[in-house]
């Protein structure tokens, strides 16, 4: 976050200028990918690793959630020691839990060096913004540097599920985390070169006990989550934990309101057009990574799709964002940003309510409309979303408002993953049948997750293993259908809130 008061103590140049975008630009993308990358690789991870279903989901979503958490601390941080510095420990941080996580052996080592990423990413996402408007004096150059910048992290969470299946295929799932240290080796060399070193000469005030109750908070809810789908239901511990975190989230908010610099301003919204506008990208982006997440597994798991083949099969969605993404503008000139928002979110509940009413893992042409339509709604509401969010937002304020608009793309990613994952989760567990042949404890180890549900078929006979694996392929395929139901209920109600809560008269118009 940053104010019009900025130090610079080197010069830019021209050509240093876009040298300098190139580097951030490029760790942008790494943290794109991060999000996604690790999609298609889990099922052959969970054959390694053997997670429970609430340790897979943590493996996911602990990047996303963390770099949410972190996000607004470390641009505070950037701004008060500088953002080279900052921009660059995050650089080796994120390069350093890269290879943790393409080495980790078991499931708690892989969740704390997915953690670590999410802090390097967080180290990096929240300084170079603010980088780019320090090298960038030029307004025009300054709008496509950072249009350049927000396409890097899109376009890295596109081709994320396709990098994975190309490096799992051949390499194995550590190999996807591995890819990234021979990038981030360049991008420290060329960025110590090249990036000037810049400070908030009025830097605001870093409350460590609001990072305190923000991460404990979200943390403590996020596992209670987790726990009920893995437990089917809620127990003592489940509602103390989720009662913890829901009293340390609101004393959070409460505290924010009270200080005079708080770490996310909540004032802003009370401006509907501004509040509405971050609960759309939070649906929404939430939807579409949980989209891209299930499908992989779901592909693979049931349609019995390669690595490889499950991330190609991902890429007319990801094609079909890019160009709603690049069409929002027009969108928005022509209905403006409610009706553009509003009929973008309707056309992305219905694709998915159109995958879970007819979709089949085993015929792909069925899939590819809906899936098209899906992307192209999801790339026009993430595009309006996050313009609506800063247009409502008055100008001088446009530091915290984009501080906040980062934030619900993160979190979004993180809650949405998580929510979904533990319907899917419970959906596998109650619809799992009995099969004949497996005895009780056995039957209880398949409960668990479809990977430990493939460690049982190793030792029953195979006739069982046959009947195992067409029972769990049921379950997981009724959770799926859950899932995409229930984001699509989820984004039809949120359609409905962007019709009535963003007024015709306040709608704003997107930029080129």
């Amino acid at each position: 976050m940053t104010t019009g008061l900025e130090k610079e103590e080197t010069p830019v140049s021209s050509p240093q200028r876009w040298a300098v975008l190139a580097v951030v630009s490029g760790s942008l993308l790494l943290c794109g990918i991060d999000l996604t990358v690790l999609h298609v690789a889990v099922p052959s991870m969970s054959r390694d690793l053997r997670p429970s279903a609430a340790e897979l989901l943590w493996i996911v979503d602990v990047y996303s959630l963390t770099l949410a958490a972190l996000l607004v601390t470390c641009g505070t941080l950037g701004d008060r020691i500088g953002r080279r510095r900052m921009v660059l420990s995050g650089f080796l941080a994120f390069g350093l839990a890269s290879a943790a996580a393409a080495f980790a052996t078991s499931t708690p080592q892989l969740i704390a060096a997915r953690a670590a990423l999410g802090i390097g990413a967080a180290m990096i996402m929240a300084s170079t913004v603010a980088i780019i408007r320090v090298v960038f004096p030029d307004d025009r150059e300054r709008a496509l540097a950072l249009g350049v910048w927000t396409a890097a992290h899109s376009v890295g969470a596109t081709i994320g599920p396709l990098v994975g299946g190309l490096v799992t295929q051949r390499w194995g799932w550590g190999a996807v985390f591995l890819v990234n240290v021979p990038v981030i080796v360049v991008l420290l060399a060329v960025g110590a070169r090249v990036i000037p070193e810049s400070r908030n000469p009025v830097p605001r005030r870093w409350d460590l006990a609001s990072v305190v109750l923000s991460v404990t908070g979200l943390a403590a809810v996020v596992y209670a989550l987790k726990q009920i789908g893995e437990h089917a239901g809620v127990n003592t511990v489940i509602l103390i934990t989720a009662t913890a975190g829901s009293a340390l989230l609101y004393v959070f908010v409460h505290r924010q309101r009270r200080l005079a610099e708080p770490l996310l301003d909540f004032s802003l919204f009370r401006e509907r057009r501004f509040s509405t506008a971050t609960l759309c990208v939070i649906v929404c982006f939430g939807s579409y990574v949980a989209l891209l997440f299930f499908l992989t597994q779901w592909l693979q798991q049931v349609g019995g799709y390669s690595p490889l083949m499950a991330g190609l099969a991902l890429m007319p969605l990801a094609g079909a964002n890019a160009v709603g993404a690049v069409t929002a503008p027009w969108a928005a000139n022509r209905w403006g940003n409610r009706g553009s928002l509003t009929g973008a979110l309707a056309l992305f509940s219905a694709a998915l309510a159109v995958v879970a009413l007819v979709g089949d893992a085993s015929h792909y042409t069925v899939l590819l409309a809906p899936l098209l339509a899906a992307g192209y709604g999801a790339g026009i509401v993430m595009t309006l979303g996050a313009d609506s969010i800063m247009g409502a937002a008055e100008p001088e304020r446009s530091g915290e408002a984009a501080a906040i608009q980062e934030t619900s793309f993160e979190l979004g990613a993180g809650l949405g993953v998580a929510f979904l994952g533990t319907v899917l989760t419970a959906a596998y567990r109650t619809g799992l049948p009995s099969v004949p042949g497996l005895d009780a404890d056995d039957h209880r180890a398949a409960e668990d997750s479809f990977a430990a549900t493939e460690d049982v078929m190793t030792h029953v006979p195979p006739d069982t293993a046959a009947d195992l694996l067409r029972a769990a392929q049921q379950a997981y395929d009724g959770g799926f259908t859950a899932v995409a139901g229930i984001a699509a209920a989820g984004l039809a109600v949120t359609a409905v809130m962007a019709a009535v809560l963003l007024r015709a008269g306040a709608d704003s118009q997107a930029g080129a």
